[in-house]
């Protein structure tokens, strides 16, 4: 009995010694109890973004996990993310070392998975000067306006129901690679484009499905042995897709166009001037991250926002409403057009909302002791930014689960900036956002301006989330497009 009591005694003397040392240490709030070795590994079930928000609906917005080995700090409110991204933004401008940024990241080197300091600086300078610049998106507006005529031909000769995430996805992936290499893969026809096409699709296809696989070696370094499986399928995919790219650039390799350069015919004249940094790996590694999050995001936002749509038509038809007032019946959606269309942006912007294509920013990593909402917070922590609580936020948001574009009237600006981050913020913000944009709200005016949308049947769709690092729907969108009567003159001009 003794005994007992004695190990009682202890147990409470360690806990209170482990409180103490947690309060003058001035750490964020933790979720007790912490396990040996796994930490907090055992609270995480998919998906983890909405685990994460119900633990920081219990234990608060600032909050600091143990995953494995790795500290990490859960951020789930504006205030403290605006702290992350301003006041200590070049403190969490790191990226943390994991397999998939090893391995096709090339050793932490490429845009996304390079850590703070000149190569960083450099790749995002040339992003953004060079590449994803006003001028540059403004040269390839003609493949933008080209594609989006040509989505809305094809599915003006569809009959059957449209598969909506087939449909986007080639759109976007026709859109990107006529931007980086001048191909056009999805012609509707059996052609040498539609393999090449198909071949890079199996790619990228895998690389998703690959980076939403969890790699527990990442947090538990002692079970690397259990990682070996999936680094290899890393090594074999990162493989073919240098195999692929290389094989775009040596097509462009030496071209004498001077105006309208693709992408890779710009990273090429770069190379002349200075081949020991723009090297084939450099370039393969920044045109696939371009696609990356050119491709499946964006067409995954506008498969989302239809299933929205479809399931609430009456802000379908305020839609085509806007546009008959604003644009007319005589002519298409032009991108232009879209900043005198608020409601298509507000459709947008509840879409991302509700269904950001990021849940969980790419997480960072501090690299110095800073201080965030008052709590000191250690060099290495890891940061992931809950987007998807934030945005869910009751204290933030009226009824947040509710789709209600309107809910935007008066709220597009900068005050909004940290309520609704879908493309992140600080200098690691998405380089690619005003590409999105460009892509994404046209697109959608067009389509909603030349097509009338329903679902299959009276069932609502099922707005499920399926799992993958970009959110995609469970089930992919099937809906019934029939063109308007009043464009139907000018649809059969196209």
């Amino acid at each position: 009995m003794e005994v007992s009591y004695l190990y009682i005694s202890l147990l409470l003397l360690l806990l209170a010694s482990y409180l103490i040392r947690r309060k003058s240490s001035n750490h964020p709030p933790t979720v007790f109890p912490t396990l040996p070795i796994i930490g907090h590994l055992y609270l995480l079930k998919p998906p983890v973004y909405r685990t994460l928000a119900k633990l920081s609906t219990k234990y608060g917005p600032v909050l600091l996990l143990r995953l494995g080995f790795r500290r990490v700090l859960l951020i789930s409110s504006p205030s403290a993310a605006e702290e992350c991204f301003t006041k200590n933004d070049i403190i969490f401008a790191n990226r943390p070392h994991m397999l998939f940024g090893k391995i096709i990241g090339n050793n932490y080197t490429t845009l996304i998975w390079s850590s703070y300091g000149e190569n960083w600086r450099n790749l995002r300078r040339i992003a953004s000067t060079e590449i994803l610049s006003t001028h540059r998106l403004n040269e390839f507006h003609h493949i933008r306006v080209e594609e989006g005529r040509l989505l809305v031909r094809k599915l003006f000769t569809i009959n059957s129901p449209v598969n909506m995430k087939s449909v986007f996805y080639e759109f976007t992936l026709n859109v990107m690679m006529r931007m980086i290499s001048g191909k056009r893969y999805f012609c509707g026809d059996i052609s040498a484009a539609e393999e090449e096409g198909k071949r890079l699709r199996e790619i990228m296809d895998e690389m998703f499905l690959l980076a939403s696989a969890t790699n527990i070696a990442d947090y538990l370094p002692i079970l690397s042995w259990l990682g070996n499986r999936l680094e290899k399928k890393l090594i074999t995919l990162n493989q073919k897709r240098d195999r692929f790219f290389q094989g775009l650039i040596e097509q462009l390799r030496g071209s004498k166009e001077e105006t309208k350069k693709t992408m890779i015919e710009v990273l090429l004249s770069l190379q002349e001037s200075d081949p020991e940094y723009y090297t084939d790996q450099m370039i393969r590694s920044f045109v696939q991250v371009l696609l990356l999050a050119g491709t499946d995001s964006s067409a995954g936002t506008m498969e989302w926002c239809f299933s929205l749509l479809v399931n609430h038509p009456h802000f379908l038809r305020k839609a085509q409403n806007e546009i008959d007032r604003k644009v007319g019946k005589e002519r298409l959606v032009e991108e232009s057009d879209i900043v005198d269309i608020p409601y298509i942006r507000w459709i947008i912007n509840e879409t991302l909302r509700l269904s950001p294509t990021a849940p969980l920013l790419v997480p960072h990593e501090s690299s110095q002791d800073c201080i965030i909402e008052g709590y000191n917070v250690q060099r290495g922590t890891m940061l992931l930014v809950n987007i998807w609580a934030i945005h869910h936020d009751p204290k933030l948001w009226t009824d947040p689960e509710r789709f209600n574009p309107e809910r935007f009237e008066g709220l597009e600006g900068a005050e909004n900036e940290f309520k609704l981050m879908p493309f992140g913020a600080g200098r690691r913000g998405c380089p690619g956002e005003g590409l999105a944009v460009r892509m994404i709200g046209p697109t959608l005016g067009l389509l909603i301006q030349c097509f009338d949308w329903e679902r299959l049947s009276d069932t609502m769709v099922d707005m499920t989330e399926g799992p993958g690092v970009t959110m995609p729907k469970a089930e992919p969108l099937l809906a019934k497009c029939q063109p308007r009567l009043e464009m139907q003159y000018l649809l059969a001009q196209l």
